[in-house]
């Protein structure tokens, strides 16, 4: 039977000779589903075509939504309104998303996001590298495990990536955009994974300790 089927008394006591397993039941559509997405004083929000622009004290982040069918309409300085008509529960779902992007946009301008990474070894001492220029840097990742290859991580623009001043083997991935952040971090995770060995002794690695808006951190 399709997931859209009631559960039927019928299909338990006759099971394939019950007519309702048979039977397509349309699924319910939610006439329309609104949500609103508050924008602060000091934060300007434009919006056209599904392209939303968020700009704050620490920049400018640009976001397309065309691939989700809802309607953002700029209602005042202080109000941006999401509405999604007829969707179903998979399409009422983006809706949520979407103003969950939007309210990390603008967390994003004006406190902006922090990942804080340990580096963890037992003999071999990780060591990282920093080349290129600020709006293109690259980490570098040598002696992982004693190995002679150097692994190299090209930052996007935007993120920054720094040694802690007051925290030994501490790194710290500072940016707007949490979805470049974040990755910046996953990608440095993954590339110092040890493989071929019993992960529950060799437990070296860089891990991710904190993460959040700055000021705001939470520990993972």
């Amino acid at each position: 039977r399709s997931n859209t089927t009631p559960f039927c008394i019928g299909c338990v006591i006759a099971g394939p000779l019950c007519l309702s397993a048979y039977i397509h039941f349309p699924i319910m559509k939610l006439l329309l589903a609104t949500r609103d997405v508050e924008v602060p004083e000091g934060v300007t929000a434009e919006v056209k075509a599904r392209t939303v622009t968020i700009t704050g004290p620490r920049g400018v982040l640009t976001r397309s939504f065309k691939h989700v069918q809802v309607d953002i309409v700029k209602e005042s300085e202080e109000n941006l309104h999401l509405a999604m008509w007829f969707g179903q529960r998979k399409q009422l779902a983006c809706l949520r998303t979407v103003q969950s992007h939007i309210q990390n946009m603008i967390t994003g301008v004006t406190k902006g996001y922090l990942y804080k990474l340990r580096m963890a070894y037992a003999h071999f001492p990780i060591t990282i590298e920093f080349e290129g220029t600020a709006d293109a840097q690259i980490v570098i990742i040598k002696n992982f495990l004693g190995q002679r290859l150097n692994h190299a991580l090209k930052v996007p623009k935007g993120v920054t990536v720094s040694k802690s001043d007051d925290v030994k083997d501490q790194l710290e991935v500072t940016g707007n955009n949490v979805d470049d952040v974040s990755r910046t971090a996953a990608l440095m995770h993954g590339s110092a994974k040890v493989l071929r060995k019993d992960i529950r002794k060799f437990l070296d690695g860089i891990y991710v300790s904190e993460k959040g808006p700055i000021g705001e951190l939470a520990a993972v």
